[in-house]
Parts: C-alpha cells; structure tokens; sequence
C-alpha cells in the first residue's frame, strides 16, 4: 500500500529528512531510484536530455559497480547522484550496522551527500546515524512506476494531481519499471513544460566517506 502523495500531518514528525525543496519557484526535482542498468538508464537519459532537463539517480552500489559506463555518463550529463544503499536492502529488516556498512560501500563509488532509503524505510537509528554526514531525501510525489497493477498512464496522472512547486518526484530506471516509466515520463515532461515548470537536479555535495 503506498500513497501518490506523502500526507502533509507525516512530514513533521520526520523533520529531520527531506520532502521537498521550497522556496525554488515553480521548480521540481525528478529523481530516478534502483540504478544504473542498461537500456532503461541510458533511455532516461536520452529523453531528459531532448528535453534539455536534469535530475537526480538514486544508485544501488552493485549496479554502479557493474555499469561504471553509465554512472560516468549521469555525472557527465549535469544530473546529481545519490546513495542508495549498496544492495537495495530495507532499512526496517536489517540491522542497523549491516545497513550502514551498506550505505558505505556504495558511498565508495557514489560519493554524495545525497541518501535515499530503498522502499523509504529507515529506522530512527539509523537515520540519526546517516545525518550527520547525509541529506536523507525521501519525496513528495510517487509516480507509481514500480506498480504492476497499474499502466503508465495512471502514472502520469498521479504526476500531474499532485506536483507542486518544490515537489520531489519518485521515478524507477529500472526493468520493472520500464513499461510504465516509458509511457509516463515523456508526458510528465512536456506537462511540466506546458505549465511553466522548470526541473532540475538536487544539490548536491561531494562526500567521500570512509567506513
């Protein structure tokens, strides 16, 4: 069960992680999870740059490792990167120092101060333990790309209901996203432009951590 739209009572109980980014105009913030593989990756790319737009990749470490070719080719691209997790693992199954072993391998090869948590789930412990060195970045909005119970077209309508200025985008560049995102993301890009939207990727800093 998930929602389209995180509910404005969750947000400040969880002060500490990142929503959205206001204060930024009409501006939103697409982010790509699960990453980089072949052909979804490179197509996510090819389509933001028609569009001349940049966003955020969310990597798993094993597949950076696996695909430095299109690692190198996000960073040449203008688009930021940001951590998550070295082997997609749940934040509420895994120990706490399993789960930041992780976080640090793949920081070896992401090098940012940008985490997301796979499935958004982070303990309280080990948020505390990431913030001093992490902007821990959930959303605001969820396409539902990773859903097989719906099409991409109900995708771009939870894009279109629910963005607003400073609003964080979920996306997935991943197989089991393909379908949807392929349907979704062009459409949710010349929505964007046809309502005055600008996009561009989170800032980021350079964080090269050691375990």
């Amino acid at each position: 069960m998930y929602l389209a739209r995180v509910p404005a009572p969750v947000k400040p109980f969880f002060r500490e992680l990142v929503w959205e980014m206001p204060g930024e105009g009409r501006q939103v913030y697409l982010t790509f999870d699960d990453g980089p593989v072949p052909d979804d990756t490179p197509w996510v790319l090819d389509t933001l740059g028609a569009h001349g737009v940049k966003a955020t990749f969310f990597c798993v470490g094993r597949n950076a490792e696996a695909h430095p070719d299109i690692l190198d080719r996000i960073r040449a691209g203008g688009h930021s990167v940001g951590n998550h997790t070295w082997d997609h693992l749940d934040g509420w199954r895994t120990p706490t120092t399993t789960y930041l072993r992780d976080v640090l391998r793949c920081q070896a090869l992401s090098g940012t101060d940008l985490f997301r948590p796979p499935y958004g789930r982070i303990s309280r412990r080990q948020a505390r333990a990431l913030l001093p060195r992490f902007r821990v970045v959930m959303w605001d909005v969820l396409s539902g790309d990773f859903d097989k119970t719906i099409d991409g077209e109900r995708c771009l309508h939870n894009v279109r209901r629910h963005v607003r200025p400073g609003s964080i985008v979920v996306f997935h560049d991943s197989l089991k996203a393909r379908d949807r995102l392929r349907h979704a993301l062009p459409g949710v890009l010349r929505w964007l432009a046809s309502e005055g939207y600008a996009c561009a990727a989170l800032p980021q800093e350079r964080a090269g951590l050691k375990a």
